[in-house]
């Protein structure tokens, strides 16, 4: 009896921590199957955009090498298996630079990243309101749309922003090594550089999901509470963007899969990147939730002191 009374005590000490909460919530909204159905979307949405960006601004990036370079890497880093580097990759370089906006493709994809894109941008925005308990936005259709364009207008321009971020780092990075005396290809260099580059990589994750869960969903959410899932989320997924293939490889290596590998990675990475920024927004609601703050950033009568049920119903 009193073996089953411990247990007890430290299932429910386990079921009061934060991360389980928020874990609980995020199954019990459904959060999971929400993932996938983004996913699926982003492997169109982000085809689209590739083909349509490279065919109005690639003339500009393969005007600079520095820029293209990092332009790549950057898209290498946040989707591998996405540009054919030489070891295999979904889309070839050469033929992204050689599109052009002007032609039957070209307008096929921009239609195509018209539907995607918005198609996207108003599921995420669902999936979010949905973990937070809040039914749709209610505004002007149009008008969400044209906000929906504008915002994946300037997620396009923040991708291209971190590649110029990076190419300027790298030059101020290299002259602060040549004023100290330092070799660029030395082990502090290196390092200084990954470094940088992660840092910037995590400012914009970590703005990207800001705009996210404040803008696209609509929703009042206080800066402390919109901090932490901000931040854990754009963590999380700088770790994923540090392993990189190495956490896909397993998974794309299997012989009766080889047809497919590259699409069945980028499902999977797609799949990854949106359990993350859900499992941030349901961070954010708990947050919320926890210190008595409502959805509309008005304060609730009381504050929660009582540890949740257990079950499903705990994350509610």
């Amino acid at each position: 009896m009193a073996l089953k009374q411990r247990i007890t005590a430290v299932v429910t000490r386990v079921q009061k921590l934060k991360p389980v909460r928020v874990f609980m919530q995020y199954n019990a909204k459904g959060g999971p199957l929400l993932a996938a159905g983004l996913s699926y979307q982003a492997l169109f949405a982000v085809f689209a955009a590739i083909w349509v960006g490279f065919a109005i601004a690639g003339f500009a990036i393969t005007s600079n090498p520095e820029l293209e370079e990092a332009f790549l890497t950057l898209l290498q880093t946040n989707v591998p298996g996405l540009i054919d580097t030489g070891s295999g990759g979904a889309v070839d370089v050469d033929a992204l630079f050689a599109t052009g906006i002007l032609t039957w493709t070209g307008a096929i994809a921009a239609v195509g990243l018209l539907f995607t894109a918005l198609g996207w941008l108003a599921s995420g925005r669902d999936a979010v309101r949905l973990l937070f308990g809040l039914p749709t936005v209610p505004t002007n259709f149009l008008l969400l749309k044209l906000k929906d364009l504008g915002l994946a207008l300037a997620f396009g321009l923040a991708m291209v922003l971190s590649a110029g971020l990076s190419v300027f780092s790298t030059a101020a990075l290299s002259t602060v090594f040549d004023w100290l005396g330092i070799d660029q290809h030395s082990d502090a260099a290196i390092v200084s550089a990954r470094a940088v580059g992660l840092v910037i990589v995590l400012i914009l994750d970590a703005v990207v999901l800001g705009a996210f869960y404040r803008i696209v969903s609509g929703i009042h959410i206080p800066f402390r509470q919109l901090a932490q899932g901000v931040l854990l989320a754009a963590i999380a997924l700088g770790v994923l963007q540090a392993l990189g293939s190495s956490l896909l490889g397993g998974a794309t290596k299997n012989p009766l899969l080889a047809s497919f590998a590259v699409i069945i990675g980028l499902l999977i990475w797609f799949n990854l990147i949106c359990q993350v920024t859900l499992m941030g927004a349901t961070w954010i609601a708990v947050s919320s939730d926890d210190a008595g703050v409502d959805l509309s950033g008005r304060r609730m009568k009381g504050r929660r002191t009582s540890a949740p049920p257990t079950g499903v119903g705990a994350a509610l």
